[in-house]
């Protein structure tokens, strides 16, 4: 059991980190190309909503599967003075991760569309700012994630 708890925890872990890397490496820098057409735009709103439904099954499978694999090494999941400080901080990651995660698929997607409508030469101050930032959400978010990894690596080698 705890082996297939592991692999299922990975898979969603890899599923939700990759596509992070997918979108952001490569598919994002399409798409801010210069000469990028609007079917661009198009394929990447579509890929990215469609990239929601992954990034909430990962995180529901993780948010799981998580608590599971503390109870079999023997970490009460209320009892966080047992907890290794790596763990601690891989789940502080999580937390700060998750928020994030909250805030640009509920708040700033939702606001970036409607900004996205309005010319460059229309928008306030603060849609011009805020459409400017908005890119750097997803790489705190990607960045973030690859903590989350890496202190699992840590933990696991622990």
């Amino acid at each position: 059991m705890t082996i297939f708890l592991i692999w299922i925890h990975l898979l969603a872990a890899i599923s939700w980190i990759g596509g992070m890397i997918f979108l952001s490496l490569v598919l994002a820098p399409l798409v801010r190309s210069q000469n990028a057409a609007p079917e661009f735009m198009a394929l990447f709103r579509s890929a990215a909503l469609r990239f929601r439904l992954v990034v909430w099954s990962a995180a529901a499978v993780l948010l799981a599967t998580g608590p599971m694999l503390l109870h079999q090494r023997g970490l009460h999941i209320l009892d966080l003075s047992q907890w290794p400080r790596v763990l601690r901080i891989k789940i502080g990651l999580v937390v700060v991760l998750l928020v994030l995660t909250v805030t640009h698929d509920l708040l700033l997607g939702p606001q970036i569309r409607k900004i996205s409508a309005i010319p460059d030469s229309a928008r306030t101050s603060w849609e011009q700012v805020l459409a400017q930032s908005s890119a750097w959400v997803p790489r705190l978010a990607l960045i973030l994630a690859l903590g989350v990894l890496f202190s699992a690596v840590i933990l696991a080698r622990s």
